[in-house]
Formats: C-alpha cells, sequence, structure tokens
C-alpha cells in the first residue's frame, strides 16, 4: 500500500519543530471544538516529507481515526488535474489554448453574451470573439456556477436543472449540452468568474482524446505517476478507508452530510471536482508540478509547460478581487493572487492576507481540502479534512501564516 511518509527531521530542511507543534495545535484545536471532523497535514521542502500530522477522526460517529491512507473527497483540487490532462494533449499538438472550444464541441458555435435584464426581459447579443480552450483553463470564459444567486445568468443555470452544475441524470457530454445552450456573462476573455469551465475542459479531452475523462486520466496521470488510489469511484475494498463528509450546524457544530456518490463509477464525470484521493496521491502530483513536468523517471510535461500553466494569465495581470464582487471574487484572501491554467497564482505578495511567496500556486477544494507548491523556498503543503462549511472557517489564512512561520531559512 502506498503511503505518505515523513522523509526527512525538519530541522535538516530548514524547519523548526517548534513552530510546526503550534501549527498543529492550532488546528488540532478545532477538532477538539468540535468544528472539524479530523485532518492531515503535510509540509515538505525539496520534496522531502518533513512534517506529516493526523489527528481526529474520518468518522466521528464510528471513531475511525484519519490515517495516511484515508480517502478523501477532494472537489474542486480535481481542476488541477484536468487541467494537466489538457496539457498533455497540447504538447501531443492535439489541442491548442487559442483553439475555439466549438472546433471540439459544435454546441459552443455562435455564443450569444449577456445583454441587460433578468427574467423573462433578459436579453443577450451575439460574442464578439470565440471562446477559446484558455478560456475554460483560466474561468475567463464567461460560464458560471447556479448557486451563486448574483448575476441573472445564474438563474438561468437554476431554470435548466444545473443547481449542482450536472444536468440531473446525465452524463458528461449532456450536462456541457446544456451549458452551451445558456449565455455567457460576459464576452469571453475580459473578466474572470469561478465556474463550470473545467467540467466543459473535461469533455473536450473526451473529444480530442476519444477516451471517457476517467480513462484518460487514470492512464496517462494516474498510473504514469503511481497514484494508486486517485480516480473518480472508490472500490469496495478501499471504501472503508473514505472519510464521512460533514457539513457545520448552527449551534457551532458539525455532521455527516450528503457527498458525491463514490460507491460505483458516476455517469458524471466532472473534471471540475469528482475526484477522491489520499494524501499520498495528491503529494505525487504535486511533486510532478513542483519538478516541473518530470517524477522520477516519468516526464508528463515539459519544463516550460508548467511554467505555463503556473503564471498568472489574468488580464492584465490582474488579481481576483479586481472581477467584481460575486463570492468566488469578493474574498480577502484573493488580494494579491491570480489564476493560471487550473491553479492560483500569487502575483504580489504585498497584498496577500497570509505570508505568500511570489509565484506561489495551488488550488483547493470545497470540503476544507487545499495543496500549494511555494518556489520561492521550496516548500510544498497540503492539508486535508472533510468538512463542506455554510460559513467560512478562515483557516486557509492561518495554515499558511503558521507554516511560513516555521521556515528558518
Amino acid at each position: 500500500m502506498a503511503l505518505l511518509r515523513q522523509e526527512v527531521d525538519p530541522i535538516e530542511v530548514g524547519l523548526d519543530a517548534k513552530a510546526l507543534d503550534r501549527l498543529d495545535q492550532h488546528v488540532a484545536h478545532l477538532v477538539d471544538e468540535g468544528r472539524l471532523p479530523g485532518f492531515l497535514l503535510a509540509v515538505s521542502r525539496g520534496g522531502r516529507v518533513a512534517h506529516l500530522t493526523t489527528h481526529g477522526h474520518r468518522n466521528v460517529a464510528r471513531g475511525l481515526p484519519v490515517e495516511a491512507d484515508t480517502l478523501y473527497r477532494i472537489y474542486s483540487m480535481t481542476k488541477p488535474v484536468t487541467s494537466v490532462a489538457a496539457l498533455i494533449l497540447m504538447e501531443e499538438g492535439r489541442l491548442g489554448l487559442d483553439d475555439p472550444v466549438a472546433d471540439h464541441l459544435p454546441a459552443f458555435a455562435d455564443r450569444r453574451v449577456y445583454a441587460g435584464g433578468s427574467g423573462t426581459a433578459l436579453t443577450t447579443r451575439p460574442a464578439e470573439q470565440p471562446l477559446l480552450v484558455r478560456h475554460l483553463m483560466t474561468h475567463t470564459a464567461g460560464l458560471t456556477f447556479a448557486f451563486y444567486h448574483c448575476h441573472p445568468v445564474d438563474a438561468l443555470y437554476r431554470e435548466a436543472g444545473l443547481e449542482s452544475a450536472v444536468l440531473p441524470g446525465s452524463d458528461l457530454a449532456e450536462t456541457v449540452d446544456a451549458y452551451a445552450r445558456l449565455p455567457l456573462q460576459f464576452e469571453p476573455g475580459t473578466q474572470w468568474n469561478y465556474s463550470v469551465a473545467t467540467n466543459v475542459l473535461g469533455r473536450i479531452i473526451e473529444v480530442v482524446s476519444g477516451q471517457p475523462l476517467d480513462t484518460f486520466l487514470t492512464e496517462r496521470i494516474f498510473h504514469p505517476l503511481g497514484m494508486p488510489d486517485a480516480g473518480f469511484h472508490v472500490t469496495p475494498d478501499r471504501t472503508p478507508r473514505l472519510a464521512e463528509l460533514y457539513g457545520d450546524t448552527d449551534t457551532g457544530g458539525i455532521e455527516p452530510i450528503a457527498g458525491l456518490p463514490l460507491t460505483g463509477r458516476p455517469r458524471f464525470l466532472s473534471g471540475s471536482g469528482g475526484m477522491v484521493a489520499t494524501a499520498y496521491d495528491i503529494h505525487r502530483f504535486s511533486e510532478l508540478l513542483r519538478r516541473r513536468g518530470t517524477l522520477d523517471d516519468v516526464r508528463l510535461l515539459a519544463p516550460e509547460t508548467v511554467d505555463l500553466m503556473t503564471r498568472n494569465h489574468l488580464p492584465d495581470n490582474a488579481d481576483l478581487r479586481a472581477f467584481g464582487s460575486r463570492p468566488a471574487h469578493d474574498e480577502p484572501g484573493n488580494d494579491g493572487v491570480g489564476f493560471g491554467l487550473g491553479v492560483s497564482v500569487v502575483v504580489d505578495p504585498e497584498r496577500t492576507q497570509a505570508p505568500s511567496g511570489l509565484g506561489t500556486y495551488g488550488w483547493s477544494g470545497v470540503a476544507t481540502t487545499t495543496f500549494w507548491i511555494d518556489p520561492s523556498r521550496d516548500l510544498s503543503v497540503q492539508f486535508l479534512t472533510q468538512l463542506r462549511p455554510r460559513r467560512s472557517l478562515k483557516l486557509y489564512p492561518d495554515l499558511k501564516r503558521l507554516v511560513h512561520e516555521a521556515v528558518t531559512d
């Protein structure tokens, strides 16, 4: 069994063990207060795991502890994986960043853009420029999520049955066709709106490769990198290792809630948020990025391609706060943070909410999972739990602050 293990003493790689203890105590306090079920935290430098902590439970009612092989729903941390898959096809010359989406998905031809009004008075106009693959990867496509409840196009998504981003009972192809029937919020490439775009990217991967998304990811990423538990469903022998998903309660506690259906291969393969993985799987993937496309004897991407992925692609090198007040934008943690091809990228460390080196990149999932890589410090971090909160825990800034306090060189 592949397990993430501590490989080196913290002091050997410039980390303060006492500061790391403070980090553990801070997060463990949230568990002991009943605000988190349990967690795994790993801190690596130079690719070597120097700190690995588990605390609390993967299933509170059954008293099952978090362990190194616990499986987690990583939700939006699926997006960087799907983005790497697209970049593999680009290096093979089968896909291009500036390909019109309609070249691969004809339903996206003749796009229309929101012009004004709402409800029955909503008006649209023809798009002035084509929707491109790069717009999908940077979330500048004009697509959205139904659950934002802050734009008239969001309401159209809800009316179309896309409240949870999937057309009920449909597969990826059918759901993406449903997206294509709706107008864009804005002209492609002009704004940033976190959206269903990576599901569209996943469908393009299927069309270009001629394979289902899960098959392509398994054959081209998971198997080559040695990510044995990564995928879109959990086999019966692995089910006992899957962590329960929790939500927060009005009284400040947590309770089990329904999560992704993982006991069989899903009909809808979400490249946006459908994956399950262990800490070992995530470490292997983040190491591929940290090493700029090569891990052990396996090369998936050229170094220049990873560099392209992990630099800011937003218009005018802006940060995420520059694009309005939708929920995905108007967060203090978005100050000084731009967006690359499937990952966030720090563009102004002085404006970030927590200490971050220039060029730090990564992404998070809705169940309070996150990873980031700080090239300036050769530092990699992952934090895994299973809490889908209605209110922000404001945990990530504390994690970043306490991790960076542990760096001694």
